[in-house]
Parts: C-alpha cells; sequence; structure tokens
C-alpha cells in the first residue's frame, strides 16, 4: 500500500511553523512498511486543498490529511474532506456532548463555533479525541471506481501522534494485509562523529546490506546525541527482538562505551538513574549553559531523588565570591574543578559537574568561541573534559549540557 502526507496550514508555507508532523508520519507510515511517495504542504484555501487530495489519491490508496480541523473559520479540511467523498457533512451528537463535557470539566467558556469540529461527512467513522477538543476522521473514498481511504488527525503534535498511533497506522495496516511486524530499537550514541561510526560498523553495515534484515541507519539528533536505528521485520514481534538483540550485540561491540541508551532513554535520565543507583545526589555549577543542564535534568520524571540544584554563575564574581574559584581565567580547567567543588559544597550534593566555556560572539581568556571546559567530582574521583564545539551560540550550548553529562556518566561506577 501507498500513503502520502498532506499538511495544511498557511503557516507552514510562511515558515511560521515547521512541518515536524510530516516527519513524524512519514517515519512511522515507513517502520508501518507503508510506502509513502510525496509530501504535500499547502495552505488554508479550500480549492487548493481539495486539489492536492485529489492529486494524491489519483496515485495512492490512502492519504493522510494533518491539520485543519480546528473550530475557526480557516479550519478547512472537514468541508475538503465532504466535497471529495461528494457527501454532506452532518452534525454527530455525540461527538457535541464530548466537546461540551470537556469545556465544562475544564471551567472553560465554550464558542458555539467550537461544535464545527462535531461536523462529520456522512459514511466517515470518527477516531475520538482522547487529548483535545478535535476529533480524527476515518474516511472512504471511491476515485475513478476504485477505493481509496482518507484520514484525517488534528495538527497538535501530540493529538495527532497519539490517533496516528492508536488509530490509523492499525487501519492502514489491516487494509494493506501486513501480517509481519516491524520493530525498530534505537541506540543512543555520544563521543563520535557519525562517520566515526560509520568507519567502525563497517563490516556490520556490509553484512545487514547483504541479508537485508534487519537493516541500519544513522540519525543525527543534536543535543539528544548520534542514534543508531536497527528496523527488523519478522513474523513476530519475538522473531523481530531476537534479530535486534543479534545485531545490537554486534553493533555495541564496536562502537563500545559511546553508546549511552536505548529507545527512550535520554542522556539525562541514565545519569539520574545511575546516581540514584548509587545514592549520591548531584550539584550543579553553570556558567555558558546557564541553567540548560539543570532545566534537561528537571524534566526527568522522580529527579528530585538526586538533583540538588544549580548555581547559574554566569558572572566571574559569583565564580569567586560563592563557589570559591581561585581569581584568575575563568575559562580553564583549574576553574572547572573548582567551580564543581564548590557546588557540591554549596548545595550540600555528594557529586559536583561544572561547566564553563566560551560561547561567543567573542573570545574569552585568550579561548576561542567554542571552547567548552567541564569537570565532575564525585566519591569515586574527579575528572575534566576539554572540547572545542562547533556551531552557533545556541548550539555550543547545547551540546555543552550532553558532552557534561557524559563525562558525569564515565565517571560514576
Amino acid at each position: 500500500m501507498r500513503c502520502e502526507v498532506v499538511a495544511v496550514g498557511t503557516e507552514l508555507l510562511l515558515g511560521q511553523v515547521v512541518d515536524s508532523n510530516s516527519a513524524y508520519i512519514g517515519e512511522q507510515l515507513a517502520l508501518s512498511g507503508i510506502s509513502t511517495h510525496v509530501h504535500y504542504q499547502v495552505g488554508d484555501n479550500r480549492e487548493r486543498i481539495e486539489a492536492v487530495l485529489r492529486a494524491a489519491l489519483a496515485d495512492a490508496e490512502a492519504v493522510i490529511v494533518c491539520g485543519g480541523l480546528g473550530p475557526t473559520h480557516d479550519d478547512l479540511t472537514r468541508d475538503v474532506l465532504a466535497a471529495v467523498m461528494g457527501v454532506p457533512l452532518e452534525r454527530d451528537d455525540a461527538v457535541a456532548e464530548v466537546i461540551r463535557s470537556l469545556f465544562e470539566t475544564r471551567g472553560r467558556y465554550m464558542a458555539a463555533n467550537n461544535l464545527r469540529q462535531a461536523d462529520v461527512p456522512r459514511g466517515a467513522t470518527v477516531i475520538p479525541q482522547t487529548r483535545g477538543t478535535a476529533p480524527g476522521l476515518i474516511c472512504p473514498v471511491r476515485i475513478g471506481g476504485v477505493s481509496r481511504v482518507i484520514y484525517a488527525v488534528p495538527g497538535v503534535p501530540h493529538e495527532m501522534r497519539e490517533m496516528i498511533e492508536r488509530a490509523v497506522l492499525p487501519d492502514l495496516r489491516a487494509r494493506a494485509g501486513l501480517s509481519s511486524v516491524i520493530v525498530s530499537r534505537t541506540l543512543k550514541t555520544w563521543g563520535d562523529s557519525e562517520s566515526g561510526l560509520n568507519e567502525k560498523l563497517d563490516d556490520v553495515i556490509a553484512e545487514l546490506d547483504r541479508v537485508a534484515n534487519p537493516t541500519l541507519a544513522f540519525l543525527a539528533s543534536g543535543w539528544d546525541g548520534l542514534k543508531i536505528r536497527l528496523t527488523a521485520k519478522a513474523a513476530t514481534a519475538a522473531d523481530a527482538a531476537g534479530l535486534l538483540d543479534r545485531w545490537e550485540a554486534e553493533v555495541r561491540e564496536r562502537v563500545g562505551d559511546t553508546v549511552f541508551g536505548v529507545d527512550d532513554d535520554t542522556m539525562e535520565s541514565v545519569v539520574i538513574d545511575a546516581l540514584r543507583h548509587l545514592g549520591w545526589r548531584l550539584g550543579l555549577a553553570e556558567s555558558v549553559t546557564g541553567g540548560l543542564i539543570a532545566g534537561r535534568l528537571s524534566a526527568v520524571p522522580g529527579c528530585s531523588d538526586v538533583l540538588r540544584g544549580s548555581v547559574v554563575s554566569y558572572a566571574s564574581e559569583v565564580k569567586f565570591d560563592l563557589l570559591g574559584v581561585p581569581r584568575g581565567p575563568v575559562v580553564s580547567e583549574a576553574a572547572a574543578v573548582a567551580m564543581a567543588r564548590g557546588c557540591r559544597r554549596v548545595l550540600g550534593a555528594e557529586v559536583g559537574l561544572a561547566v564553563t566555556g566560551v560561547a561567543g560572539p567573542a573570545e574569552q581568556d585568550g579561548q576561542p568561541v567554542g571552547t567548552l571546559w567541564a569537570a565532575a567530582v564525585t566519591p569515586a574521583g574527579e575528572r575534566t573534559a576539554h572540547v572545542r564545539l562547533p556551531g552557533d551560540r545556541q548550539q555550543m550550548r547545547e551540546m555543552s549540557v550532553i558532552t557534561a553529562l557524559d563525562l558525569l556518566r564515565s565517571l560514576l561506577p
């Protein structure tokens, strides 16, 4: 089966919103064994949306439309779907009642136009909404006497993703008659380049190219690390897992400790779990990152078991007066170590992690933009890292976060 993707919204064409929804949908279709050849973006215009939908349906058995299901005048997807199906819109009383109840339980006034979200093309199946007010739709349509299907999902990313996983993909797989299972496993790495990993895995990649199952791909993900994704196809989930287990072991043998986690693991969740297991608490001293490390760590559920706090010692005087850094250059190994020791003392933590560096636009202490010094101090010892990070100011700060956390990870027993 072939399924195209249509993203609706003038804001996409103007560059005001990045179309991450189509990327996610395309990835999920590929993982389900369903081909997609074209992704469309179209503004909030009835005629153009209809033209794009008809063009997509001329070539593909299915289309997923994302966006345009809201309550406002420029939410036109429902009207276009009805036109393409050649049927009227009808108010679904059950959906309308769900929308009213949502507003009542939240104690909010409901504008009358919200009930537009309960208008359903005759013959369409409603995908119940679990996170918002706009339901999705499964719309059967015949083009040139051939059966096709259109899926409409909201443009809000978390609503869209839940609906794709719960309703759209299972229905697509059933229509395509797919009996096999496709499963992916993603190894998260940090500390090596994509080309470096590729070189270390040359023999694995060559063998996988020969057997064609599973497949291996690299995904660069900024401060979430560099990902190695293995995707296996098999008759059952257990068979697919067996294939993934074998080839994960092959990958790990070659790339070693650069792998810090799998699938939903993040560098911060891995560090938090390791510190919790050791019974150690963490204090931070952040200069160049300005609190970004604490922000990432505090997003991990249960982090309060471990994270004591962060001293955002951006000004040199704060480093000297609060953390006990000796007066002198503050972008140096000695300053980073003193900051890590100082935050342990100030925050009452067993572990201190500190970063100092130069994010730009100008050099500091004779150090060029991109310089990072990180230091970790634990009951098991101390360790520092000195790197030159690429990119603009924000990229350098983000890369500093994962670099520092990886340094701490490497020091934990």
